[in-house]
């Protein structure tokens, strides 16, 4: 037992950021299973694009899916790949989900990126994706944009788990979070369960302090901001898990609670740190609570199994996170701006990587051709 097993005791789940053909066929994502308790994976276009844009491991069964499917799409080759290896992820972690009665155990998919402003197309997807991997622990991610929202709904009261993903401002969480509530709410009016949905709510953290970082070096503020240097995010995050923690005790959410309702979880996302002069588990080290995911790359998980500090951390200091979100407003940091830019990059981003993940795939052969 050690450091990242030691966070299951303060209600924290640990998930890999990561997913690859030969990791999960050399046994890597079941030694951190059995090692160091991880208990979910996820994944997105950029860590596809990485994973089939290099290399020959996806090559063989490439090969053999357009054997069988002569003048398919790229996007079908593409989802051909991507759910055998979601299925094989969700499939090792299985054991886990059915110990823990479907509240960890989760392997996430993500919607293409191209129809984060698609409401309709969104839900359908989301549907596809969860008939084509057939495995009860997906989740299928849908970004929190204004078109994601409803679909997030429509989703969650259709059975179907979801990780809602490329959130950064507090109201865009609120949101996302009613929606979820909405789904639930709907199945239990026509009498079906919802024991067995679960959802997260994946909260972005250092690009929000890069942003932050970047604007205070360049000059706003002026001095007095220098000292909110690599503070922000970790404030954001610590109020978003407050008002979580106020709405839990709801009469609406106890409601759903009392029919076997599970909590939208939050999920830190993007905690690798960026910056160099901050400790390498910043954000983990400062947001570990109850009913919380940190999804990790492996670069991160390895510096926290070495030298993380774990403790519960997320419930402390809150005026000082307060006080920082404050701060930050009156010396013109503008957050709001900041994190609704980081949520039109993100969808472009991930669009980016999809285009090259698409292109790499097209670019590639047959190995009997």
């Amino acid at each position: 037992m050690g450091r990242l097993n030691d966070l299951e005791s303060h209600g924290q789940a640990i998930w890999l950021d990561f997913v690859d053909r030969k990791f999960l066929a050399e046994g890597g994502l079941q030694e951190l299973v059995d090692e160091d308790g991880v208990t979910g994976v996820t994944s997105n276009p950029s860590i596809f694009e990485k994973a089939m844009g290099y290399g020959e491991a996806y090559d063989d069964e490439l090969a053999e899916f357009d054997a069988a499917h002569p003048g398919a799409a790229t996007m079908d080759r593409y989802e051909a790949l991507a759910i055998s290896d979601i299925q094989a992820a969700a499939d090792t972690l299985r054991p886990v989900y059915d110990r823990l009665n479907g509240k960890d155990g989760y392997v996430s998919l993500e919607v293409s990126p191209y129809l984060a402003n698609d409401t309709d197309a969104t839900i359908a997807e989301a549907a596809k994706l969860w008939r084509l991997v057939d495995r009860p622990n997906l989740m299928v991610k849908i970004p929190g944009t204004a078109a994601g929202t409803p679909a997030i709904s429509a989703t969650i009261d259709a059975g179907i788990n979801v990780n809602v993903t490329l959130l950064f401002g507090i109201e865009a969480y609120k949101s996302v979070a009613m929606a979820f509530v909405e789904g639930l709410e709907q199945r239990v009016e026509r009498g079906e369960p919802i024991d067995r949905i679960a959802s997260v709510a994946s909260f972005f953290v250092s690009r929000i302090d890069t942003r932050i970082d970047d604007a205070i070096d360049a000059g706003t503020g002026g001095d007095a901001a220098k000292a909110l240097k690599g503070k922000v995010a970790i404030a954001n995050a610590k109020m978003a898990y407050q008002w979580y923690l106020d709405f839990i005790r709801s009469d609406r959410w106890q409601a759903l609670a009392a029919k076997g309702a599970m909590p939208q979880r939050l999920l830190w996302a993007s905690t690798g740190t960026k910056n160099p002069d901050y400790p390498d588990t910043l954000y983990l080290d400062t947001l570990i609570g109850k009913d919380t995911v940190n999804t990790v790359p492996p670069k991160t998980l390895d510096a926290f199994r070495d030298h993380g500090t774990v403790g519960a951390t997320l419930t402390q200091d809150i005026d000082q996170a307060r006080r920082t979100l404050a701060e930050a407003e009156r010396l013109g940091l503008n957050l709001d701006g900041v994190t609704a830019t980081l949520v039109e990059e993100g969808v472009a981003s991930f669009s980016k990587s999809f285009d090259d993940l698409l292109a790499a795939i097209a670019a590639k052969h047959p190995a009997t051709a």
